[in-house]
Order: C-alpha cells, then structure tokens, then sequence
C-alpha cells in the first residue's frame, strides 16, 4: 500500500512539474511577445520582481531618460533616484493599492529625470503576475509612455485659456502681455519674448518680463524704419523679419549695442496686426545665441503675435470707445454717460449759488409700433428727426441728452418762470409735426416729465425719480402731454412699486381669491351662470383693485400664472356646485389680450379642462375686442378653442373700433354689451339705438346677448324689451364669494313663474345679501 501511495505521489509531481513547465513557458512567450509589442509601440518595458526588487529596463525605458543599456542598474533604487520627489511616495501607494487588491487596474503620471537635466512626464500602465500555485504577487511587469508632448499641450492650452480669460474680463494689458511672454517661454527653454506697440511711428515697450529693464527702457520711443532692429523693421513693413545674428546683421547696425550686452545675439519680429490688416505692434523673440527659427518656434512666434493683437485691438477699442462714450452715435446727441457727469456738476455748482434748474425726461409714445410696423431703420430715423427737432427748440446752452432707445433729456437753467414749461410745450409741438417714413405718413408724440432742481429733488438720484414719476403722470393721463412733479405723485408710484413687489409672490402662493357674480335668464329669472372675478387683499395695502394688479401683472410677466390659476380654482368650484346638485350653470372667465394670443392658450385650456373634469361646454371664455381681428392667428385661436367646445364671449363690446369688421369671420357665442351704453340708454336716445342695434345685429348673426352693470329695473325691463336675454350687474348682486352663491342656489334654483320678475330679482339680491 505503501508503494501505491509513492506511486501516486510521483505521479501528482510529475504532473505538477509538467505543469509549471508549460506555465513557465507560456508566461515566457506571453512576455516575449508582450516585450516585442512595446517595442513596436515605442514604450519602455519594466519587469519588477517583487521578491527580490530587481527590476528589468528595457533599452527603450533606458533611452527615453537619455541614458544607454550599460548605464543603468536593475533594481528598484534606479527608479527612485530619477523619479519627481513629489511623485514617488504617490506613485508607490498606488503599487501597494494594486498589488494588495485595493485597486482593479495600475495606470499612473508621473514627472521623471532626463540625463540632460530636464523633466519629462511619463505614463506608467501594468499588471501583476501571481503564482501559480498559491497566487501570491511575484512580478509587477508594465510600460513608460513618454508623454511630454501632450502635458505641454495642455499646460500651454491652459494657460492660452487663462490668457483669453485676462482679455475678456479686462485685465490690464501689460498683464496680459506678461503671461504672454511667460506662456511661449515656457515651450522653448532659454527664449525671451517682449512685445512693443506701435504709436504713431513710435515703438512703446508692451512686455518683456524676462528681458532687462535697461534694455526695454532703451527701446522705448525707438521711433520705426527699415534698418531699426527687428522689431523696428517688421513694423515698418508689416512683414516677419528674421535675424540670426544681432552681432553682424546690418538692421541691428545702430541699436546692437543696447542688446550685445545682455546677451542677446538672435532676434526674429512678427507684426502684430487688428482683424482689419493695420500694424498695432510687434512681437519679439530672443535668444542668446545665434539661431533662425525650426517649424515650431516659427509657428509660436505667429501665434503669439495674433494672441498680443487681440489684446492690442481691445485696448485700441476701449479708447475708441471712451472717445465716443460722451456722444450717442445715432443721433449725434450728447449720451447717457455724459448726461449723469453733467447733471452732476450742474447739481454742485447751481447747489453753491442758490440756483434753480429743471429737468424734462422725454419718452415718445408707442415708438414699439414704428418700431415693429415700420423695421427698426424706420425707427432709427424718426429718433435722428426726434434729437434734431429737439435741439433746435432749445437754446445753445441747454443740455440735451438721449438716454436710452426712445428716452430723451434736457437740462435746462431757469432764468424766467415757467421756462421749463415753455420748453417742454415747445418739444411737444416740434415733435409732433408729421414726418414720411417708409413711404407712410406718421405723426409723432411725445409725454414729458417734468422737475426742478432743488424742489423736487437736491440730488440727482432724487431728480430723476421724480422726473420718472411725472413722466408716468404724464403717460397715464392719455399721452402726449406734460406733467410737473407733485409730491403725491411719489405716494402713487410707491404704491405702485409695492403692488408689484408683492404681487409675484401673492400669485406664486395663491393669496388672492374668487369671487363671482351671478348672470340671470331675463325672461325666467334662473341663475343660468355667474362669471369669475379676482380679488387681493393685501395685509398692508389693503383691498387692491383688479384694474391694478391685473394691468401689473401684464407689466411683469405673471398673467399667465394669475390666469392659469384664476381657470382652475374658478373650474374645480363649478365641479364641485355640481357634485353639491347644482347643475346647468356656466362658469365665465376673462381672458388678457396678451395671454389670449400666445400660442400656448389652447393647450393651457385642454390641460384644464382635463384636470379639473369640467364640461367643455360650461367653460365660458371672455376676450376683449382688442384681440378680435381678422389677423389670421387670432381666427385661428378662436377656432382651435371652438374645437373644444367651450363658449366665447366678446366682452365689452361696442367699446372697440373692429367691431363690425370683424363679427362676420368670428365663431363665437355671445356679446356682452359694455355697461356704457347699458347706463346710459334711457337718457341717451343713441345709446339706446346702439343698445338695440346690437341686440338685433347680434341675433341675427346667432349670437346670444348678455347686458352687464344692469342697475335699475328699469333698465331690465328696457333690455327685456329689446330681446336680451341674459342681464348681469348690481341690480341682481354684488360678486360674491362661493359659499354666498351656493346658499342662493341651494334656496331656489329657479323661481316660481308667477313670481313678478321684479320680485324675482328682489329676492335672488335678498339672498345674496344674507351671506
């Protein structure tokens, strides 16, 4: 048994050894061809044996640190005396990671020593070899890519990137022309570079941050030529000029004693030129020993000549731009800029004196229709008209300024009461004379603000607010006007001020509320209907009235957020009277002009409809005859809403001036006839012509009538007679909130038809009454 058991036992060691041959010789072969691949690949091999830290250099490893085969040990110690001291600690814990398992892959930079000195960035990539038997780590066998080339790549595009950062952000020029000269300095070791402007025919030192400061100072004011250096020449011609050898090259003949002395023996000149050809500079570079250009140096020295150009050509503009900073290049009126430094020396002086100025702040009415009907060419001309129509009202010594698109000034010295008064009605009339544009006749207009220096305001900050305000005053009392400053006006513009800071959030956080107004059958004295009304009331303002925050909220950008939350909070309540039994009702919303036209209104509808289960059909849409044209987007947006099926209602109709031009190509529901015509048609035998011209117009074009701001009962019985059938106005109730609608619903949905009409409506505003 014995016996066997040895038997079996040289068998498994045969076995094992056979094994570890072709073990050996597979990772042999592995490894030959591993070490033949590098070759062709151009990577040094290494071979760390972790047993014994011997490691093996290839020939390839060895020369690409300038070193020969014989000239370097194999072991560890060869690696770390040539590695970075900066990198080696990182670069171990990386191994360790590695061969203990922490880390799936060895792949790591580091900065080794050239023989020559100099650095270079190598890329080390490799895997371990474990044995066999136990798996232990017993080689670590891996590759050096040298990869100089690409880290000074990216460092010179990094720093190019910082250097376009300088220029946009508007360091200062020498700044930039130091990281310049320091940027292409760093690819080329022992260059130095400077970099002169070009100032009439006068070279003025740029940057040279590595050339002494006696030399720049002795080039500086160098005036250019033909034979003046090589930087003095290449302006001069506007073409590269190349110079081996300062010593004996006849351009250098007459300045070569302020270079020899620094060393300086080759020099080579590229104009600096704007994006338009003209010579702005030139760009040097220096050597200390006599050398023309190879490909790379060439190509660096156009480069950096078009890098210092862009920062040559923004210093050129921003002094051209500070030349015409004081003048509007338009109208050729002084500019915003000189217009604040003016007011503020006027301020001083006429404060020291005792001396009272004013200022008109001008603003042209509806220049955004020129502007859009016209072109914008249209609209620069009738502001060159403008500015000249203005100066030559004034007098030579009043300051007229444009601020802004169609915002004008004018300063001027009160040397008579009411001077400023005069001026300004003299602008009004001078502006407003007829002028052709585009081959159409147009008449401007024009709202003044006006204010006086001390006693509307004693500093300009002050001034201009309350010239603001007027011109508000001004605008708001029809335009084409003048308004003086009143401190009540700054009460109102405050308040104005307030209702917009508070309105954004109030619409965001859904603080206003809903009330509605009941729309009744004439003839049978049903509620058929009511119409939702928004209304904020503000802790610290108060009750504001919708015709404030509404027309803020168009200024502001938040109708749409009001409206899309006015449809579903106004929807979900119809829903929920109908869950509580109270069906065939109609619900009323009021659209904006501006919401009404954006190309996002039907969607925003069908979404809502969707949301809130509302009958498409109860949705009752109001616009206003402002958005009923016949432009074909507003027909196409009625339509698209008729395809719903909600109703559309033209609210205040009779009002507008498109009336009858556009009631044939509309598919609406109803009209609702303007509350002007309703109060006055029992006094006003047109207004009842009117009123009854659009009852029968209306029918007769299928629409249903509605009569809003009913008030009196006579005024019911008189629309009853004319054959409107739908009333809605104070004479049935004030808007009320849901629940004061719901407990008038749930009295009497309908009254009795032996009840008098009279008395109908007496009851339903009893009711509403008892909320």
């Amino acid at each position: 048994m014995l016996l066997e058991e040895n038997r079996q036992l040289r068998t498994e060691l045969t076995a094992v050894k056979l094994m570890t041959e072709k073990r050996t010789t597979e990772l042999f072969k592995s490894e030959e061809r591993f070490s033949l691949a590098m070759r062709g690949a151009n990577d040094g091999l290494w071979d760390w044996n972790l047993e014994t830290d011997e490691v093996y250099y290839s020939l390839r490893w060895k020369s690409m640190l300038g070193y020969k085969e014989n000239e370097l040990k194999n072991n560890l110690n060869t690696w770390t005396s040539l590695v970075h001291p900066d990198d080696k600690d990182r670069v171990l814990e990386k191994v360790q990671d590695y061969i203990a398992g922490r880390s799936g892959s060895f792949e790591v930079e580091m900065r080794m020593r050239h023989k020559n000195g100099r650095e270079i960035f190598v890329l080390s990539r490799a895997f371990l070899v474990t044995r066999e038997l136990d798996g232990k780590p017993v080689r670590l066998v891996g590759t050096h890519v040298d990869i100089t080339d690409r880290k000074k790549t990216e460092t010179f595009d990094e720093k190019s990137a910082e250097i376009l950062e300088m220029i946009a952000i508007g360091r200062p020029a020498s700044d930039i022309y130091d990281a310049i000269a320091l940027l292409y300095e760093g690819r080329h070791p022992g260059l130095r570079c400077s970099m002169l402007e070009l100032h009439g025919n006068k070279l003025l030192h740029g940057g040279a941050p590595s050339l002494p400061r006696e030399y720049c100072e002795a080039v500086h004011g160098l005036k250019n030529g033909p034979d003046v250096g090589s930087c003095g020449t290449s302006t001069y011609t506007g073409r590269r000029v190349l110079v081996e050898n300062i010593e004996t090259d006849p351009k250098w003949s007459k300045i070569k004693h302020v270079a020899l002395p620094h060393g300086m023996r080759s020099c080579w000149s590229e104009p600096i030129k704007s994006s338009r050809g003209e010579v702005l500079g030139a760009f040097g570079m220096y050597y200390n020993h006599p050398a023309l250009p190879n490909e790379e140096e060439s190509n660096d020295l156009k480069s950096a000549a078009r890098l210092a150009g862009i920062v040559m050509e923004r210093d050129q503009a921003q002094k051209r731009i500070r030349t015409l900073a004081y003048t509007d290049e338009l109208t050729g009126l002084s500019s915003r800029v000189a217009f604040y430094q003016h007011i503020e020396e006027l301020t001083k002086t006429f404060g020291r004196r005792n001396r009272r100025f004013g200022l008109l702040y001008i603003d042209l009415d509806d220049f955004k229709h020129v502007n859009d009907s016209l072109g914008h060419d249209a609209g620069d001309m009738l502001l060159k008209t403008i500015a000249k129509r203005l100066e030559n009202t004034c007098r030579e010594f009043d300051f007229v300024a444009r601020l802004s698109g169609d915002e004008f000034c004018i300063l001027v010295e009160e040397i008579e009461e009411d001077y400023a008064a005069n001026v300004a009605q003299r602008c009004l009339e001078a502006i407003s004379q007829p002028i052709e544009l585009s081959s159409r006749k147009l008449t401007p207009a024009c709202s003044i603000g006006v204010a006086h220096y001390p006693d509307d305001g004693e500093d300009v900050s002050a001034l201009l607010k309350a010239a603001d305000t007027s011109l508000y005053e001004a605008k708001e009392n029809g335009k084409n006007q003048y308004a003086f400053y009143k401190p009540e006006l700054t009460q109102k513009a405050e308040y104005r001020f307030q209702v917009e800071q508070n309105l954004r959030d109030a619409i965001e956080m859904q603080e206003l509320s809903l009330v509605y107004q009941p729309q009744i059958n004439i003839n049978t004295g049903e509620i058929i209907g009511v119409e939702a009304l928004s209304r904020w009331h503000h802790p610290q303002l108060g009750q504001i009235p919708p015709s404030d925050f509404i027309a803020t909220a168009e200024r502001i950008g938040m109708i749409k957020p009001l409206t899309e939350w006015l449809l579903k909070t106004a929807c979900r309540q119809l829903v929920a009277w109908k869950e509580e039994g109270f069906t065939g009702l109609r619900m009323a919303v009021n659209i904006s002009p501006s919401h009404f036209l954006d190309k996002e209104i039907v969607s925003l509808i069908k979404r809502i409809i969707v949301e809130t289960g509302i009958v498409s059909t109860e949705l009752e849409l109001e616009v206003t005859e402002s958005v009923v044209q016949t432009d074909p987007r507003n027909l196409t947006i009625l339509q698209n809403l008729k395809d719903l099926g909600v109703l559309l209602a033209i609210d205040d109709f009779g009002t507008g001036y498109s009336s009858f031009a556009s009631l044939k190509h509309l598919n609406v529901d109803c009209l609702k006839i303007d509350k002007y015509f309703v109060d006055d048609m029992l006094v006003d035998k047109k207004a009842l012509i009117l009123v009854s011209s659009m009852i029968a117009m209306g029918h007769k074009l299928g629409y249903g009538i509605i009569a809003e701001g009913v008030e009196t009962p006579e005024q019911l019985f008189l629309l009853k007679k004319l054959g409107c059938e739908t009333a809605q106005g104070y004479l049935f109730g004030k808007p009320v909130s849901s629940v004061s609608i719901a407990k008038l619903l749930n009295h009497k949905r309908k009254l009795q038809s032996t009840v008098p009409l009279m008395d109908a409506r007496a009851e339903i505003k009893t009711k509403l009454m008892e909320r």
